[in-house]
């Protein structure tokens, strides 16, 4: 019999890389034989594979099997390619039509049922799919709003080997559901707050509830799809629409809490989530958020506890502007590798927020894994977003350190024996300190019990080479009854506060158009010091602070960001001396 080929997507890190597999039903001793540096899991897929077959009423072949990955130098791993295993070898043995297998990816997890499990990373195999040329892509029913967000490509979902092979023999578009285009997500989550959800109790997938035609099939497991919709490549799917890609009702995530449904700021559907107006009693805590998130500046935040810390980290989110188009699928291809997109969002299209526990290891925060495996780790998860460290100094010195060159490039690369992986990790560094160990120095009525060389050691587990690396320091202190009142007149919701920050960031996009960089926290230092040169007056202080040795020449760079940033919430083309001044006060941490 003649080879059968197909394509699968290979993930490394976030980066995907197609795949052709070929699978030969040849004369010898009957066995299956795999080649193409495999790793344990797709070692184990023979075993997967038979099963699923034969399960599903498919004939195993009684002949020698081989089957070839390629290209051969490249690592596989996972169980993403059990679907295209066995539709190779269903095609090798003339079960099913070559022809109709060779232009389509195939990903997915075989049960031993037949059954074909949702897998990590459809987003970024989907997206390199795309990339590659394949217009069509046939993934498990439940990782179909994931694959639906890719433009120009068709998606077929399915949910049993058995029906996947079905359509491969007749062509018939009806004997699959089909996955509707984007825009049906995003009228969903308008109206049901349900993106893409799959229909539980059948293998569907939920789309457009007016104009649809109901095809009933497989014992009614028929999907609901639009009329005209029509079929690309004699029938392969529904293709989806360019311009209709970003789901409504976006979020902020935090780790510990992924499931959670999204509000306007990150709480519950129908419930008040995070304001900046719950945090009283702290005017420099709020303006730092707010010059933090203009400038897409890192925060470093001094204070004992009960102080408010941790509740005005929650809330920088809340002021950031929502992720557009290609930041959003970027963000939400390095969450579907790590498995932790919130069910029925497969689009995250507010800033992610990640606050690990101070227990957390290098690989938890940094990225990492075992067996070969390297996984995106919290700087990744939070990437064009907020990583907030709290109680910093309670971390492992080499975690704190680690983040050091994240802070730096905007990625982490993770060398492992079988290779390299690059993750991106462009994120707002927020971490939150108390003064000492037990947290009471400088309180009134609350003498600290903390010897002077407990106090040292401890927030000497900040080194200087990463406090360096901070732009903005602020000390918050415990608010007295009378400030907190006096307060409450001044304080301002996200919304009032979220609206400033816009307009700061326009004015920056603006000035740096042409450039590669979007936000002042982003500007070179060679760029800071030719094409934004500030005149002799600004730059005044900051000359005197390089004099004395309070400013470092990194720290000097930082400064003249967060100056570009103070003058473009003041409206002004440039900073003044006054902007060079409060942004050396706030880099410094002087009250």
């Amino acid at each position: 019999m003649p080879v059968a080929r197909t394509h699968c997507v290979g993930l490394v890190g976030v980066t995907g890389r197609l795949v052709e597999v070929e699978a030969d039903v040849g004369p010898g001793i009957a066995g299956t034989h795999f080649i193409g540096l495999l790793d344990t899991a797709i070692s184990e897929a023979r075993g997967r594979v038979r099963s699923a077959l034969i399960n599903s009423r498919l004939a195993w072949p009684d002949a020698r099997v081989t089957v070839s990955l390629f290209p051969a130098t490249l690592p596989k791993r996972g169980s993403i390619f059990d679907l295209a295993i066995a539709i190779a070898v269903l095609g090798a043995a003339g079960a099913v039509p070559a022809q109709r297998i060779a232009a389509p990816v195939f990903v997915g997890e075989l049960g031993l049922d037949g059954r074909v499990r949702p897998i990590r990373g459809v987003l970024p195999a989907a997206l390199a799919a795309a990339e590659a040329g394949v217009r069509t892509i046939v993934v498990p029913a439940l990782n179909a709003a994931e694959a639906a967000l890719v433009p120009d490509l068709t998606v077929v979902p399915v949910a049993a080997l058995g029906e996947l092979v079905g359509w491969l023999r007749s062509g018939d578009l009806h004997r699959l559901p089909v996955v509707d285009d984007a825009a049906s997500l995003a009228q969903d989550a308008e109206h049901t707050g349900d993106v893409g959800q799959p229909e539980h109790g059948g293998h569907g997938a939920r789309t457009k509830q007016n104009a649809h035609t109901e095809h009933e099939g497989h014992g009614g497991r028929g999907a609901r799809t639009k009329q005209g919709e029509h079929a690309d490549h004699g029938g392969h799917g529904a293709r989806t629409k360019q311009s209709a890609v970003a789901v409504h009702g976006g979020y902020a995530w935090r780790v510990e809490d992924a499931s959670r449904p999204a509000g306007p700021y990150g709480g519950d559907g129908g419930a008040p989530g995070p304001d900046l107006c719950d945090v009283a009693g702290q005017p420099m805590g709020r303006k730092a958020l707010e010059v933090c998130a203009a400038g897409g500046h890192n925060l470093w935040m001094l204070g004992p506890p009960g102080s408010g810390k941790t509740m005005l980290a929650e809330r920088l989110p809340t002021l950031l502007p929502s992720l557009d188009q290609e930041k959003a699928l970027e963000v939400s291809a390095i969450h579907s590798v790590a498995g932790t997109l919130p069910p029925g969002r497969p689009l995250l299209t507010r800033p992610p927020f990640v606050a690990p526990h101070h227990s957390a290891t290098m690989a938890a925060v940094v990225g990492g894994g075992s067996g070969g495996v390297v996984r995106p780790g919290a700087v990744s998860l939070a990437h064009r977003g907020v990583l907030f460290l709290d109680e910093a100094p309670e971390f492992a010195t080499t975690v704190l350190d680690s983040l050091r060159q994240p802070l730096e490039s905007g990625t982490v690369t993770i060398a492992r024996a079988v290779g390299t992986v690059t993750f991106p990790a462009r994120f707002m560094l927020v971490m939150a300190a108390n003064p000492c160990p037990c947290g009471l120095q400088g309180t009134v009525g609350h003498p600290c019990k903390c010897t002077p060389a407990g106090r040292r050691r401890y927030l000497d587990r900040l080194s200087g080479p990463l406090l360096d690396r901070v732009d903005v320091k602020v000390k918050i202190g415990r608010a007295t009854r009378a400030e907190l009142l006096a307060d409450r007149h001044f304080v301002e919701t996200s919304a009032t506060v979220a609206e400033r920050v816009r307009l700061a960031r326009e004015r920056a996009a603006k000035r740096l158009a042409g450039t590669p960089w979007r936000t002042n926290a982003e500007v070179s230092s060679s760029a800071l010091h030719r094409d934004f040169r500030l005149p002799d007056a600004a730059m005044a202080p900051l000359h005197r602070g390089l004099d004395v040795g309070t400013l470092s020449a990194r720290g000097l760079d930082r400064v003249l960001r967060i100056s570009w940033t103070l003058a473009d919430l003041s409206c002004k083309d440039r900073p003044d001396q006054a902007e060079t001044s409060a942004a050396l006060a706030l880099w410094l941490g002087v009250d």
